[in-house]
């Protein structure tokens, strides 16, 4: 599996709501899931590449599938 970028913002929501299950993202500071999207073992993007827009599109796939999971 390639690598994951910023721009790959479903499947870092994916894995995110995988990792995090009982997180809901809205309560995430953008510097803490900023700092949860570094960890992930299959991310290799530049840390200094993402901005406020890039944060938000990985926070809505995520919630998506915190949604899904809690049945809402």
């Amino acid at each position: 599996m390639p690598k994951l970028q910023w721009t790959d913002a479903d499947e870092i929501g994916y894995q995110l709501a995988e990792k995090f299950p009982d997180d809901d993202p809205l309560t995430v500071r953008f510097t803490d899931l900023h700092a949860r999207i570094l960890a992930l073992a299959d991310f290799a993007g530049d840390p200094a590449a993402s901005n406020e827009k890039i944060l938000e599109a990985i926070q809505m796939a995520w919630l998506e599938y915190f949604r899904e999971r809690q049945g809402a």
